[in-house]
């Protein structure tokens, strides 16, 4: 798919743009116990932090490590270009889920909670790696079903549009020049 330094950086984007209100609420919903109008009010403030977490984690880390990471496992000269894609897909959630769940556990079960809230920071840091653990699973059947089924199609649809003019969206030709 994308071939230049722009091109990666605007699918980033468009992943970030999508992904992020719609973990954001579905995190917010779980601490709720449910999904409704003042959930979404209240998740819009969270929403610039991480979108600008998330696009720095994903251009910086997320993309590069997945893409090395999948094609250890997947040669694109040998498999059909939907596996390719597919294990990337599942290296990126096999990297950002844990990366982004660490850092939502600092920011609500830390900043939030203890600097805003007022709870009591040793419980925070007694309890850090249980907290992060259960984001990372609850995020992670999420995560990766949200990605395969809606957000990755989503975002190559729209990606495909915006830049259906450019010859140089070959998907294999992306993935063997990345190695």
């Amino acid at each position: 798919m994308p071939q230049t330094k722009f091109q990666k950086l605007m699918f980033a984007l468009i992943t970030v743009i999508i992904t992020v209100p719609c973990f954001v609420f579905y995190c917010s919903s779980y601490e709720a116990g449910e999904f409704n109008i003042e959930v979404i009010k209240n998740s819009l403030v969270f929403i610039p932090i991480e979108f600008i977490l998330a696009y720095l984690c994903e251009i910086f880390i997320g993309s590069p490590l997945s893409i090395r990471l999948a094609l250890k496992a997947i040669d694109p000269k040998k498999n059909d270009h939907m596996i390719v894609e597919t294990a990337i897909i599942c290296a990126t959630v096999g990297i950002m889920c844990p990366l982004m769940s660490f850092l939502a556990t600092i920011i609500y079960n830390g900043i939030i909670a203890v600097g805003i809230n007022g709870a009591p920071l040793n419980n925070f840091i007694i309890n850090f790696i249980p907290y992060w653990l259960q984001k990372v699973v609850l995020n992670f059947p999420f995560a990766l079903l949200s990605q395969l089924f809606f957000i990755q199609p989503l975002t190559r649809t729209i990606f495909k549009a915006i830049f259906e003019n450019n010859n140089a969206l070959d998907t294999d030709k992306q993935l063997v020049g990345a190695e």
